[in-house]
């Protein structure tokens, strides 16, 4: 699919403003991009998990979102997109519905990684025809900057506060993509906003028009609980990519494919340093932090290179 800015950013959108999400927020940014790759004339079922982009962006009875729209819960956003799927297939079967839809779900990594988790796990296991979006911001925002478990190591949440005993969080992020991998979703894909959304756009088009459960996650800062200041966004999701502690690439039918690879590795601390969360790892003595925490990208990057082969 060849891809053209101008082309995608005049149609209309079907995200709309008028949300409280914050500014420097990147899940705005994420719906827009998604709901951009959904073809004009197919429709939208979309089911969003309790977050902070559900009580941003649907206030009864007012909504941001043009197309029809579910609020579930934290637990159970999968399922329910499973049971609109499955409804949806019958009408339509009956004759009752016309149209082409697509069933999105979203969800923050607390209502994905960890509260949402089981019910994603049986919907991508029972082979439902829909797309997941995880706008991965690395912790609980939507009640206090808890820690989840994509919450990074030696970030510090307010559950796991740096201070004189401790260097914040003392795990590891979960790996999420592979686990969906493992799943043998026929589409999982991993994401940002960088350079001219291309890359976001295009694995979004394609994981909402392959069949069968689809993944696509999406780092997405926040600024609270980073701690940065909002016009850092976009130079944050850079480094990111660049430092490769988010890298991107997809996996076709267990096939991988790197589909960004940074002229130049960066070092982690350049990403680290922006972010109040890490300010902790640079005081003398706690140099550790970042050489382990790049000894972890390091190995982590070397594991997914060989993968793309």
């Amino acid at each position: 699919m060849a891809y053209n800015l101008k082309q995608e950013m005049s149609k209309p959108e079907r995200f709309a403003p008028g949300h409280r999400l914050c500014a420097g927020c990147g899940a705005g940014i994420t719906c827009r991009a998604m709901m951009r790759a959904v073809e004009p004339g197919d429709k939208a079922v979309i089911c969003n998990a309790t977050s902070c982009l559900e009580v941003s962006s649907f206030q009864y009875p007012y909504t941001a979102w043009e197309d029809s729209y579910i609020h579930a819960a934290f637990e159970n956003t999968s399922a329910v997109a499973a049971g609109v799927e499955s409804a949806l297939r019958v009408m339509q079967r009956r004759g009752k519905v016309q149209g082409n839809f697509k069933i999105l779900a979203i969800g923050g990594d607390g209502g994905t990684y960890d509260i949402g988790f089981q019910s994603l796990s049986g919907a991508l296991e029972r082979g439902h025809d829909f797309t997941y979006f995880c706008y991965d911001n690395e912790a609980y925002m939507n009640t206090g900057t808890q820690r989840s478990s994509a919450t990074p190591r030696f970030a510090s949440a307010t559950t796991t506060p740096a201070g004189v005993e401790s260097v914040g969080k003392k795990q590891n992020q979960k790996d999420l993509t592979q686990i969906v991998v493992a799943h043998g979703s026929p589409y999982v894909a991993q994401t940002t906003f960088l350079g001219n959304f291309k890359d976001f756009h295009t694995k979004a088009h394609k994981a909402i028009y392959t069949e069968g459960p689809t993944f696509v996650i999406v780092l997405c800062p926040c600024p609270r609980g980073w701690q940065y200041d909002a016009e850092l966004l976009p130079e944050i999701c850079r480094l990111a990519v660049d430092t490769c502690i988010w890298p991107l690439y997809e996996v076709e039918n267990g096939e991988y494919h790197l589909t960004y690879m940074p002229k130049k590795k960066l070092p982690v601390e350049e990403f680290m340093r922006l972010q109040g969360r890490f300010r902790h790892c640079f005081k003398p003595g706690n140099e550790w932090t970042i050489e382990a925490a790049q000894q972890y990208v390091d190995q982590k990057w070397e594991e997914l290179l060989a993968k793309c082969k």
